[in-house]
């Protein structure tokens, strides 16, 4: 299995030295670029090549926000994870909206963040449990009509989504359902194909939005 190659933008040049120490250190990664802004971020990322990127989002010019919107328009399946010095819901939810699909904060462990990394380049979307709450409670808040049907979830499936919902990796969700990892794998990508979703980000949305688990 290849490196996972990783991109980051963010304008604290300590913080981006630190991450890529980080990474460089760990095996089974690649630092692919290193920027202090987004003001050429398509190209950069072009030029990069990266499997994830991990995005500051506020940075001088040009927020994270409004560059992701931009990769997301480009690059429509590249894994984004943002980073976050506080857990702002009104920036987190932005995020959400111009399609991040991780949201950390960056006083988060090491180990947290090289999980989220795995976790989101194997098509998970790690939150941290406070950033998942408030996405869950906003939601939730949304007065929306029950949908017309379940779109034919298996129990199982529910379970998994239930466990997505609450923020929780695919390693945690395989632990607390006794399963192995690749079933949980499974289990996430039929959810997709169910709901019509590329990502878990939109799963834990749509799911929260039409009430799908009651």
């Amino acid at each position: 299995m290849s490196d996972i190659r990783i991109t980051i933008f963010d304008d604290n040049k300590r913080f981006r030295e630190s991450i890529a120490l980080l990474f460089e250190t760990n095996h089974g990664f690649e630092m692919a670029g290193n920027f202090p802004d987004v003001l050429t971020v398509i190209e950069d990322v072009e030029e990069s090549k990266p499997d994830v990127v991990l995005m500051d989002i506020d940075m001088p010019s040009v927020n994270g926000i409004a560059a992701v919107k931009k990769l997301r328009e480009k690059f429509s399946k590249l894994p984004i994870i943002m980073l976050t010095s506080f857990d702002e819901d009104d920036k987190v939810f932005q995020s959400i909206c111009a399609g991040a699909m991780g949201y950390l904060l960056k006083s988060a462990q090491p180990n947290d963040l090289i999980d989220a990394v795995r976790e989101v380049s194997a098509g998970g979307a790690p939150m941290t449990p406070s950033i998942a709450r408030k996405v869950m409670m906003h939601f939730q808040q949304q007065n929306t009509p029950a949908p017309e049907n379940d779109y034919g979830l298996s129990d199982r499936e529910k379970d998994v989504l239930a466990e997505l919902v609450k923020g929780k990796s695919l390693k945690m969700i395989a632990d607390e359902l006794f399963v192995s990892r690749e079933t949980v794998k499974t289990h996430v990508k039929n959810i997709y194909s169910k709901l019509h979703v590329s990502c878990a980000a939109e799963a834990v949305a749509k799911t929260l939005n039409q009430k799908l688990l009651g």
